[in-house]
């Protein structure tokens, strides 16, 4: 018996959509110059690194199992300060909107939104980085 393909509505995110979303929004990032020398300094292996933050944007607007990773934790380890969480963010919302249908990157941008309200309050207490601790 053959199976039918799903409808996509225009709110859905396909695989396609976030592969695109993550590619375009690095070439974003590291055009813009605040952005690009965290970007230079942590990453060394670009297809590996596309790869794993379109398994984490799978697994998070799709429910996939595709990431394993804890992201936080290389996050944490990384010299950002507060406002480079507005930069990606304004960047990630200005690429969502320009690569995905409207419906699709409203919802794309109010998960990034999560997870960078998240991370921030993990970080930082009234502007002020928390201090790193190490895992016992």
């Amino acid at each position: 018996m053959e199976q039918k393909k799903p409808i996509q509505t225009e709110t859905d995110v396909t695989e396609e959509d976030i592969s695109k979303l993550v590619r375009e929004f690095y070439a974003r990032a590291l055009a813009n110059e605040t952005l690009r020398e965290i970007l230079k300094g942590a990453i060394h292996d670009w297809p590996t690194h596309h790869q794993a933050v379109e398994n984490f944007w799978s697994n998070t607007l799709l429910q996939t199992d595709r990431y394993q990773g804890n992201m936080f934790d290389l996050h944490a380890a990384l010299p950002l300060r507060l406002e480079h969480f507005d930069i990606w963010l304004t960047l990630f919302r200005q690429t969502a909107c320009d690569v995905l249908p409207a419906s699709a990157a409203e919802k794309v941008i109010n998960r990034a939104e999560h997870v960078s309200k998240r991370f921030k309050s993990a970080m930082f207490h009234n502007g002020v980085p928390l201090p790193k601790l190490s895992r016992l």
